[in-house]
């Protein structure tokens, strides 16, 4: 709590930009296809030295990840006339000037380059996070510092942002007066093919899927495919019990150029997937969580948020902490998958074969014999921004309070169902922890909280759990869920689609061998113990040839096949660099994949949690 006494006493400077007197912001993105855009703004200021801060930390992102390289050609005036600027020599998101006389605005200007961290545009999208494009006078309550923003669009572009719309004319957008806090959590999306599907009205308000495609016919979706995203509020409301947002869009671009991603907003999502997801079967039964899961946020993340993640603005000196990273996105990776199976974007009897190659993955994970989870939400802000490199499964992935999350979150829900007889679940905490109908607001939780909340749905220790499982090394996340949901781990020569799905032509033979390769035959990954880590091969190196074929997928897969009826070792032909060398690798127990099977004479526990749950979905 020392950090929060730190904040206390640190003071705020009175906001200048009010509600009658607002910094103004014109985003002029006709230049989106080439990469470029401008932003000019007035900002409310006071003579004398003056300081306007770049947003530094971003929400939704965890870490210090304002893209700093992305501002150019920056240009300060006041009265038509320039005004030197310096960067601060410690904080570098911090720009100094000195503000004359008579002076209560400056005018500021400067060129994005919009794909310099990371890609945000093509020749017909662009993904608008207004963070991105605007200073703001330093150290205020983001919450009371008030931001009029407009934005200009190439020539036949759409949009969609859940700012509110005063006027459009043509190309240019004008939106209404809003708080800085809630221009920065609003992304806008624009571009040339868009498909607006309006998926629910009620409730005196509406929520829209808005999608942003590269080519148009990556638009023309099956109603099925849309039917099932139409499901998924009701879902969520029955889940939530509520909502705590007066309109909600889930902006999706689909363009391999922009990639994946996904990032929460409190009456909107930035959702990014590649060209086909919305029409490729394989993409909804592998990534149908996408929306699912930052829709989800709008309670679990942005309404209820861990109190140390709240900070008055966006730099320092407020650093979010990410302790309690288990909950905002732990709980929320179960929720994603949960309303993505209930809504029937995804099948629920796919749910088991998901499960079993999430478990096994957290399972076969060295790096947790000597790291606890608490680690990886902690360190969060270093994970996502530097953890990179060979080797993961021994450092523990930025990502593993997410899928372990999961398991965590699924194994409370079974204690719950099994502890009351199935009278009382999981959704019952949800209600609780962000039920009830609001507009958009903050209410901050700690670990006291949820433990409290927990205990009003069943009595349990539950403070030792979370010690056990998170606070703690644990050499094997949960266990108790399977077998309360009615299965067991078991491996075979049978692929999991959910294991192989994603290596697009290459090997993941994690659970047998020891290591997984691309699709050319490098080496991303070796298991510490496996026989590939005995036989003393490592990540950056290529298998080039398996007993002397050329290595491809079916290549392998057929000779450790044939390695099942020898005792001679695997012959690899593997290069690093300009050497070549045989490693022999002695392994006979054929391929392994994770699937669970049901124990008899018990009840499909799985099966009743994924059902849909809303009133009009039972139909």
């Amino acid at each position: 709590m020392l950090h929060l006494l730190f904040a206390a006493a640190l003071t705020l400077n009175p906001s200048l930009a009010t509600q009658d007197h607002p910094m103004t912001v014109v985003l002029d993105a006709t230049n989106a296809p080439r990469g470029l855009a401008t932003t000019h703004m007035t900002i409310p200021v006071k003579p004398g030295p003056f300081t306007l801060d770049f947003p530094e930390w971003i929400p939704g992102e965890h870490s210090p990840s304002g893209p700093l390289n992305t501002m150019s050609e920056l240009r300060i005036t006041a009265n038509g006339k320039p005004i030197a600027w310096h960067r601060d020599q410690v904080d570098m998101y911090a720009f100094h000037i000195d503000v004359p006389p008579n002076t209560n605005d400056v005018t500021v200007d400067f060129t994005a380059l919009v794909n310099s961290a990371g890609t945000m545009a093509t020749r017909n999208i662009m993904v608008t996070n207004w963070n991105r494009y605007v200073l703001y006078q330093r150290k205020i309550d983001n919450t009371k510092y008030f931001v009029k923003a407009s934005m200009i669009m190439p020539p036949g572009w759409d949009f969609a942002s859940a700012l509110p719309v005063v006027s459009r004319s043509g190309n240019r957008v004008d939106f209404g007066t809003v708080t800085l806090e809630t221009l920065v959590d609003s992304p806008t999306d624009m571009g040339r093919y868009v498909k607006h599907v309006t998926t629910w009205t009620g409730d005196g308000t509406h929520t829209y899927l808005d999608m942003f495609a590269d080519a148009p016919e990556d638009l023309v979706i099956k109603p099925k495919v849309i039917d099932a995203y139409k499901r998924l509020t009701p879902e969520a409301m029955a889940l939530y019990g509520g909502r705590h947002w007066n309109v909600y869009h889930a902006e999706l671009t689909l363009s391999d150029a922009i990639g994946f991603e996904g990032i929460e907003h409190h009456q909107s999502s930035d959702d990014r997937a590649p060209d086909d997801f919305m029409t490729d079967p394989l993409m909804q039964k592998l990534d149908g969580d996408l929306i699912p899961h930052e829709f989800s946020h709008s309670w679990n993340g942005k309404y209820r948020r861990p109190f140390d993640l709240q900070q008055p603005n966006y730099n320092v000196p407020f650093p979010e902490r990410t302790e309690l990273l288990w909950q905002y996105e732990g709980m929320n990776q179960y929720m994603g998958d949960m309303l993505s199976y209930r809504a029937g974007i995804r099948n629920p009897k796919d749910y088991p074969e998901q499960l079993a190659a999430l478990y096994a993955h957290y399972a076969y994970e060295p790096g947790r014999n000597t790291t606890p989870l608490i680690d990886t939400t902690t360190g969060a802000p270093y994970y996502y921004t530097d953890a990179r490199g060979w080797y993961p499964s021994l450092r523990r992935s930025a990502g593993d309070f997410y899928g372990e999350g999961e398991l965590i979150w699924l194994d409370i829900d079974t204690i719950i169902r099994t502890k009351t007889h199935g009278q009382k679940s999981l959704d019952d905490y949800t209600r609780l922890f962000a039920g009830g109908v609001s507009g958009p607001k903050v209410v901050t939780y700690t670990r006291q909280d949820i433990e409290s909340y927990l205990n009003q749905v069943v009595p349990y220790d539950w403070h030792g759990f979370f010690q056990k499982y998170i606070y703690s090394i644990a050499p094997q996340p949960p266990t108790g869920e399977l077998a309360r949901a009615g299965y067991k781990l078991v491996f075979t020569d049978k692929p999991n689609i959910y294991v192989s799905g994603r290596m697009k032509g290459g090997v993941n033979d994690w659970y047998a061998s020891g290591m997984s390769l691309s699709s050319r035959g490098i080496i991303f990954d070796v298991r510490e113990g496996s026989a590939a880590w005995k036989a003393g091969l490592s990540p950056t190196e290529t298998v080039v040839a398996v007993n002397g074929r050329k290595f491809s997928a079916p290549v392998w897969k057929t000779e450790m096949n044939a390695a099942k009826t020898s005792k001679a070792p695997i012959r690899l032909l593997v290069n690093h660099g300009s050497y070549f060398e045989t490693v022999l690798l002695d392994y006979h127990d054929g391929l392994k994949y994770p699937h669970l099977v049901r124990l008899p004479g018990t009840k499909d526990m799985l099966a009743q949690i994924m059902r849909p749950h809303a009133p009009q979905a039972k139909h």
